[in-house]
């Protein structure tokens, strides 16, 4: 899709001063609505796992809620829980589009509905489902994990019928969505006013009682950022996987050990109020009614890249090479899980190999410090994971022209969330509040670079033993050759360059010029000239 045809079309001056007028009224409204604690109506679409809690949350929140699914045993489950909290005759079930849309129908108030259904196919299917009911002012809030292009598709769509569709993604799994997400919404200014007041009542709220979402931009942004946190997601996913296998199977301590560490870390230091290390600790420590710990019979796969019921991961690394971004530690993830996910042909490959490579205990001369030359390894990975992201966004920002406020971007990522790490927000944040901080390159700004520099040799002792030791640690380990090779002048792609313009004259910078721009160089030297089969 081209940027122009993402654009909302424009209106006359006097048309748009009716309609922001219009607009300011009701969001005037709905924060009348929820400071009285009135109820407003929500037309929920999809109640699966993240549906039905949202829906017990709008309705905790004062809403309303009227909900359509097609499966029965979803309704039956979300039925079953509204009774629980006595909610019953505020959580509603209808049977298709037209009664959802007639149960929400109150004069000329706007309809509003929320999405959290699969992605692709099946969000045409709804729209087509609901449009023939939809009036001027309607708004749907997609709440799914749909691809950006989509939500602008379906924008372009309903934007002429002056249908606002707001792209807005929703983190922090089921049990965020149950008592407050993280929400990133994106769309067009009107859209975005009218329910950011509905966004900041049920999001996740951060210390200082400031609700973790922001409105991220026009089109589809809010999916966009969204997609990419889930691309920051997998590879800080990687990095503590392979952090517990170090400790576990590298250090031989065992789960309760290493909750332990992992619930110090969350206490205090630069892993202090992590997500993953916090529910990494609860993880460790957990046992079934036998007494078993119940990480231990968990099989090694992630298979939702692979079945295709997860796209996010995969559009980042996509986005990634497409963009030219060089984000090795959310890659070198990805690719990780993707070949965890088959565990038939792993197990084929290792008996082809005669047993596999077999990791052995990590020697070391002192485990206290190892295991904090550990901790100080697995925050530089997150900090670059975040700082790879971010480089993501910034190239699509540019090129749409969305102009995102990344100070306020970060707020999203304070609750509610899955890459919630504060003491590396709150570092990110003080290097976009200074006025003359490197947006398009965070890793050339002090506040980062220092990080980096300073805790190079525990990232670096970390992958060394570990390598020793045959353990696994591919998102960790190119985490460290990211950091060289991003700080380095001198490279061997200076062979590739010469060996690429050998056979096929692709052209070359000359060490003696400027560094120049990443675009093709000037020169070109006749390696050996081509002959054809009568030359002699």
């Amino acid at each position: 899709m081209s940027k122009q045809e993402s654009m909302p079309r424009k209106m006359d001056e006097k048309s748009q001063d009716v309609t922001i007028k219009k607009v300011s009224r009701r969001v005037a409204a709905l924060n009348a609505q929820m400071a009285d604690g009135a109820q407003f109506k929500i037309g929920m679409v999809g109640v699966g796992s993240m549906g039905s809690m949202m829906s017990l949350l709008f309705a905790e929140h004062g809403a309303e809620v009227h909900f359509f699914d097609p499966s029965e045993e979803n309704v039956k489950s979300l039925q079953e829980e509204a009774k629980k909290i006595s909610a019953e005759k505020k959580i509603v079930h209808q049977n298709d589009y037209k009664e959802l849309c007639e149960s929400l129908s109150s004069g000329d108030e706007p309809k509003h509905f929320v999405f959290s259904i699969p992605h692709g196919s099946i969000g045409d299917k709804t729209v087509d489902g609901l449009e023939p009911y939809l009036k001027k002012g309607d708004v749907i809030i997609d709440c799914s994990n749909e691809h950006w292009q989509n939500t602008e598709r379906r924008q372009k769509r309903l934007d002429p019928k002056g249908i606002h569709y707001i792209g807005c993604g929703v983190s922090g799994g089921y049990q965020s969505a149950r008592h407050g997400p993280s929400c990133s919404p994106g769309g067009s200014e009107e859209g975005l006013k009218a329910v950011m007041p509905f966004l900041e009542q049920i999001a996740a709220k951060d210390k200082k009682g400031r609700a973790c979402t922001t409105a991220v931009g026009p089109g589809g942004s809010g999916h966009y950022v969204k997609m990419v946190h889930n691309g920051i997601e997998q590879g800080m996913m990687s990095v503590i996987a392979e952090v517990w296998f170090i400790l576990t199977t590298g250090l031989q301590l065992s789960y309760e050990e290493v909750g332990g560490i992992f619930e110090s870390w969350n206490k205090s230091g630069p892993l202090h109020d992590c997500f993953l290390v916090d529910i990494g600790a609860n993880i460790c420590r957990t046992k079934n009614e036998k007494g078993e710990y119940v990480l231990a019979q968990v099989r090694d796969k992630v298979v939702q890249d692979v079945d295709e019921s997860e796209g996010t991961g995969y559009w980042t690394c996509e986005q990634a090479v497409e963009k030219h971004v060089p984000a090795a530690t959310i890659l070198s993830a990805h690719l990780f899980r993707c070949a965890s996910a088959d565990a038939n042909r792993r197990i084929s490959i290792q008996k082809s190999l005669g047993g596999g490579v077999k990791p052995q205990p990590i020697k070391v001369d002192n485990k206290d410090q190892f295991i904090k030359d550990l901790q100080m390894a697995t925050y530089i990975c997150f900090l670059m994971c975040f700082a790879q992201g971010l480089h993501i966004v910034k190239k699509m920002d540019q090129q749409e022209g969305w102009k995102i406020n990344y100070g306020n971007l970060l707020q999203l990522w304070r609750g509610g969330c899955i890459i919630q790490a504060d003491h590396i927000t709150d570092l990110l944040q003080r290097m976009y509040d200074r006025d003359d901080h490197d947006d398009d390159d965070i890793l050339s700004n002090k506040e980062v670079g220092n990080e980096l520099s300073q805790n190079f040799s525990s990232l670096k002792n970390v992958v060394l033993k570990s390598i020793e030791a045959d353990m696994y640690v591919p998102s960790i380990s190119q985490s460290l050759e990211f950091q060289k090779y991003s700080s380095s002048t001198e490279l061997p792609t200076q062979f590739m360059e010469a060996e690429l313009d050998y056979f096929g004259a692709h052209m070359f910078d000359l060490k003696e010029g400027p560094p120049g721009k990443p675009q093709t160089g000037e020169h070109h030297f006749e390696w050996k000239p081509a002959r054809g089969i009568f030359d002699k």
